[in-house]
């Protein structure tokens, strides 16, 4: 089997990020972001890391979470993840279905790589 490069690295704890959340698994999620995470949701509101925890494992049930196109630059310990996320979430019983734009922030800590930041949105039609 090939090495995996760097890019590849990255795009793959990506899809664990999306898999931990479709999974509701919170410590999991939780092992992906790093200490200072940050986020900024498509409505604008910014969280730390448990208060992203918290929203996607607690307050809605992620259905799945696709991500397409994505570009991934990496420069030294830091990647920059751009694409389109198709997320499918279930809040207060109602089924809901969206494609945003996405930019994560991956910083490379103790060999692995951990979501520091991202942003999502504005929702596409």
């Amino acid at each position: 089997m090939p090495p995996v490069n760097q890019a590849d690295e990255v795009l793959m704890v990506a899809e664990l990020r999306a898999g931990a959340l479709v999974a509701g698994e919170p410590d999991r999620l939780r092992r992906l972001l790093h200490p200072e995470f940050r986020w900024t949701s498509h409505l604008g509101e910014r969280v730390d890391r448990e208060g992203y925890v918290r929203a996607n494992t607690r307050d809605l049930r992620w259905v799945k979470q696709r991500l397409e196109d994505p570009e991934v630059t990496v420069v030294g310990d830091t990647a920059i993840v751009l694409c389109t996320a198709h997320d499918t979430v279930v809040r207060d019983g109602v089924e809901l279905s969206v494609s945003l734009p996405v930019t994560q922030v991956w910083v490379r800590s103790h060999k692995s790589w951990v979501c520091l930041a991202g942003h999502a949105g504005p929702a596409q039609d």
